[in-house]
């Protein structure tokens, strides 16, 4: 590998120039995995033109110390006093454009990238204006590669009259959580106050503490008393409220104006705010608000998604700054809502029951509870429908249940009192009863008298069928999405709007036509034994026809174990034909198992793992083998599924086997299809390389190969909703193979429950003096593969959103940093850091969907296409890329913003970089959506998660909220420890 690393222009191994990288004396010293001084031998500092020392400064004390990282501002020297240093280079010190930026220059078609890195890279930092001021990089200008063509988006256009806008503070007496009913007692009060003492105006209220007017009140401050019926309350007895209203500010539109033309650099998020709650006002009124979206049957069809749940169609709907102005972003949208239905009804569904007539078991209790908790019923059996939360499930059956007659000693059973005040015989007594009120004084009440209110979300976690019902029922190829968003935006009919005239608001009604670039592909480098050895990919796709793998892996020891109902015939044929197109494709493959291919029973997996390693052991020593292991082990999953992260566990973390496991139903098939994607898998497991981007052999990506370049990418994923006891699940890959960069050793660790920042990136001991964490050892392991220490660091980061950029800027640079520090005094790679973001509600539409050569083949725009002009923020380095090819439904693109970049990328080359690293994903022969390194991370955050799952509770508490869990589960329950033979390789794939 060593011999590869060498810079551009060969040289000898005596004294590297300046401009090329340094590699690591032979004296072999700096071992140990990151936990010490030990491994900082092999660290040289780079050329100091272009690395300057890292600034000795204490973090000011209005900069937050990270303390949820392990690492202390009183670490060792090398180490600490970097965050005031990071800080300041967060901190954008050029002054604010006066004027607004150049539009995007000409276009060019180009059939490959021309892009260039500059010769020198110089980091000058300015004095913040604040301390707090942390700013992404300006936009160094627009891109250029690539073919031009026109797109459209599902932005719209919103056009701001210059209005006199006032906010006032809400506070309502007394204090009500719901914000629906809030908005009603709003309503209320505006219904019966707006002629007489509102001046005659609309105030737009946020369901919260603001109300938003287009012009001043008729005072600064009153208070109001509106009554209302509470329809939640078994009684429908009037509440009433005290509602006070004062002046808060004005909201000066200058300085939203100012910032859309980049002459002022601070988002007024206060006047967006005011905008956004205007054209808000409506929809929140007449649907069911989840987030920015809002649902209605009248929206759409609804249809069941199994259990009890269907879906409700709606809108999401978001205004955003952007380089056009002020952009509404509208796309179609599902959610998840329990059936309004008898909750007798819903259990049946729940339980697939078709007899209800037997009481439920304890388990099946408690699961009727978890799915019921919190919800609101409906009784309408007396004069006037009741409403009740549900708090909890009874213990016994409705029949066995009474309770104390009010005034009286006497009890008296539910199933009587029914038969008894309603005349109603209870024909599922056997069934718990459902608990409203507090355990001091329950309310029973019969679930087949209960039928669930309408318009309740369903929160938690969709289970395999209902997803697939859920996709099913919602994906649409662009024409349709195109042409259902247009006639959302048409039934909204913004303009007409009482709330959006008032405040001076046009909203066009056509999606925005927007200059784009469909990137060319990268040519990707087979094995030169191959019939094929350079392959050009047609839109986002090509074949392994003719063609081995450029670095085939090696597997002497292997052997399988079938624990579906297979047949050994069949599971021994697939073994061999999955051989021979490993063989086929360039690996070196033993073709004979170590151990004959066994059945084993799936009830009895870990014995059954524990066997093979020991059979495989034995057997290996008895020929003279000693010191090697098996290398793989293919699995046939049971039939039943459940079973794949009970046995990854016990694969990676308890035995240090690497296993591809292989689905049955495919193993039955034997299509040369799946046997090439399992190969490409297995291959990428043993340590070999499927394929390479031609331009890394020969070193002419900028940015990239000029020096040494290790890549990150990064994801946090969270527990589903219910699982307050869950650790959330940091993972960071970084790739081992510079120049090639195909090769991404992973890493994860648990972190408290719902934190985005990632824990792990340094850490130091009590005392400071032992260093770790999961950059260093990326950057030792690096050192250790390629012969040379990273000179440049570029970091994908997934799963952020826009609330969250300075916080995980702040806190993850300054561990990255630290890291850097701790392996060698003044050791500061340069650090580009994008956020990767999938989440969003942007899609693009090809201009004319009939046109061949401005699609593909499902209708969606071409893998490639790129946008980084009007929907893109206003002055920041952000961009659009549609890096795949569409397979069913409307592609999403993926949003790439820059929070950092000391190596001073042009537009071009980290498009393009980014473009051309998405046909590198060793897992299929198709180019991806999302930059493999942080999809790499996002595979292994999910591996990590199949650790501990089985550890999760199933119960869950009986009593109390999810706090209380959480409170009792504060210490964050660590991951079983990735054996080293495993980690060494991308098990996660």
């Amino acid at each position: 590998m060593s011999g590869r690393g060498r810079g551009r222009g060969g040289g000898g191994r005596g004294q590297p120039r300046r401009d090329q990288p340094s590699p690591v004396p032979s004296s072999g010293r700096g071992g140990g995995r990151g936990r010490g001084a030990g491994g900082s031998a092999g660290f040289q500092a780079p050329p100091p033109a272009r690395y300057p020392p890292a600034a000795s400064h204490s973090a000011p004390p209005s900069v937050p110390s990270p303390s949820e990282i392990a690492s202390s501002s009183a670490a060792a020297p090398s180490t600490t006093l970097l965050s005031r240093d990071v800080e300041k280079k967060l901190t954008l010190g050029s002054p604010a454009p006066t004027q607004s930026p150049p539009p995007p220059p000409p276009q060019q078609s180009q059939s490959q990238p021309s892009v260039q890195a500059p010769a020198e890279t110089t980091l000058s930092v300015q004095p913040p204006p604040s301390s707090k001021a942390l700013r992404p990089p300006l936009r160094p200008g627009y891109g250029t590669v690539g073919r031009k063509c026109v797109v459209r988006a599902n932005h719209f256009l919103v056009q701001v009259a210059d209005r006199d806008l006032h906010h006032y503070d809400v506070s309502i007496t007394p204090e009500v959580s719901s914000k629906k009913v809030c908005r009603d007692i709003i309503g209320k009060l505006v219904e019966l106050y707006r002629e007489s003492h509102l001046g005659k105006r609309w105030p737009a209220y946020d369901g919260r503490k603001s109300i938003y007017t287009a012009g001043p009140l008729p005072f600064s401050s009153k208070e109001f008393v509106v009554t209302l019926v509470d329809n939640d309350n078994a009684a429908r007895r009037e509440r009433e409220f005290r509602v006070a209203i004062k002046f808060a500010a004005k909201a000066d539109l200058h300085h939203l104006q100012q910032y859309l033309r980049s002459r002022q650099l601070d988002a007024p998020q206060e006047i967006i705010q005011v905008l956004d709650v205007v054209l808000r006002a409506t929809p929140s009124m007449c649907y069911t608000v989840v987030g920015r979206s809002f649902f209605d049957p009248r929206l759409g069809s609804t249809g069941e998604l199994g259990d009890g749940i269907q879906y409700w169609k709606g809108f999401y709907q978001s205004l955003r700054p952007t380089q056009m102005g002020l952009s509404l972003n509208v796309d179609i949208s599902a959610r998840a809502f329990y059936e309004p239905i008898l909750v007798s009804i819903f259990v049946a569904k729940y339980f697939s029951l078709r007899d209800l007539t037997r009481p439920l078991s304890d388990q099946d209790r408690l699961k009727v509870k978890r799915a019921l908790k919190g919800i609101r019923v409906e009784l309408n059996h007396g004069e006037y429908v009741k409403r009740y939360k549900i708090t909890g499930v009874s213990a016994q059956p409705t029949s066995q249940l009474t309770f104390p007659l009010e005034g009286t000693e006497t009890r008296m059973s539910v199933v009587q009192y029914f038969r008894e005040r309603y005349n109603i015989a209870l024909q599922y007594p056997f069934l718990p009863a459902l608990q409203a009120g507090s355990d001091a004084r329950p309310v029973y009440l019969p679930m087949e008298m209960c039928k669930i209110a309408e318009g309740q979300r369903y929160s938690k976690k969709l289970n395999e069928k209902q997803v697939t019902a859920l996709l099913r029922a919602t994906c649409q190829r662009p024409v349709e999405r195109e042409r259902s968003i247009k006639q959302m935006v048409g039934h909204n009919n913004y303009n007409n709007d009482k709330f959006v005239g008032e405040f001076g608001l046009q909203v066009r009604a056509e999606l925005t036509s927007i200059d784009a670039r469909v990137l060319p592909p990268p040519t990707l480098k087979y094995h030169d034994t191959g019939r094929e050895a350079r392959v050009d990919p047609v839109v986002g796709q090509w074949n392994m026809i003719n063609k081995k793998m450029v670095n085939g892996g090696r597997v002497e020891f292997w052997t399988c174990v079938n624990f579906s109902r297979t047949r050994q015939d069949l599971a021994s044929q697939f073994c061999q034909e999955l051989v021979s197109m490993c063989i086929s494709k360039g690996m070196d493959f033993n073709s004979r198992p170590l151990l004959p291919i066994l059945p084993a029973h799936p009830g009895q997996i870990e014995k059954a793992l524990s066997d093979i390693l020991a059979q495989s052991t034995a057997k290996l020593a008895s020929t003279q083998q000693r010191g090697k292991q098996l290398q793989l082990l293919i699995i046939i999953l049971p039939d039943a599924s459940g079973s794949y992260g009970r046995i990854k566990r016990v694969c990676e973390t308890e035995l240090g086997i690497i296993s591809q496991c292989c689905q049955p139903k495919e193993v039955a098939k034997l299509k040369k299809q799946y046997l090439e994607n399992v190969a490409l898998k297995i291959n990428v497991k043993a340590g070999g390389r499927n394929t390479v981007l031609l331009t890394a052999i020969e070193k002419r990506i900028p940015f990239v190969t000029d020096r040494p370049t290790i890549i990150f990418g990064a994801d946090v994923t969270h527990p589903a909703p219910g699982e307050d006891s869950s650790p959330s699940i940091a993972a960071v890959v970084a790739s081992m193979d510079w120049p090639e960069v195909t090769k991404y050793r992973g890493l994860v660790s648990a972190q408290p429950h719902r934190e985005e920042i990632i824990q792990d990136l340094y850490k130091t001991n009590q005392d400071h003096t032992v260093h770790s964490g999961m950059i260093r050892e990326f950057l030792i392991a690096f050192r250790r593969s390629t012969g040379y220490k990273p000179h440049r660091i570029i970091f994908y980061r997934d799963g952020v959103s826009e609330g969250q950029f300075n916080q995980v800027l702040l806190y993850e640079m300054d561990a990255i940093r630290k890291a850097c520090a701790s392996l060698e005094e003044n050791y500061q790679p340069p650090v580009t850091f994008v956020v990767v973001q999938k989440r969003h509600h942007t899609r693009l539409f090809a201009v004319d969907h009939n046109n061949r050569n401005s699609t593909d083949r499902s209708g969606n725009i071409l893998p490639g296409t790129v946008v980084d002009t009007h929907i893109c923020h206003p002055s920041e380095f952000d961009f659009y890329l549609c890096s795949h090819a569409g397979i069913q439904g409307t592609s999403r693109p993926t949003h790439y913003h820059v929070l950092y970049d000391e190596n001073k990328f042009t537009v071009d080359a980290l498009q393009v970089l980014t473009n051309n690293l998405c046909y590198t994903y060793a897992r299929c022969t198709r180019s991806v959506s999302i930059v493999p390194p942080a999809y790499y991370a996002h595979l292994a955050a999910f591996r990590a998660r199949y650790y501990i799952e089985g550890e999760i509770s199933e119960s869950g508490s009986t009593s109390g909220g999810g706090s209380s869990t959480r409170e009792r589960n504060v210490e964050v329950r660590q991951l079983p420890v990735i054996k080293d033979n495993v980690k060494d390789v991308m098990f996660y794939c």
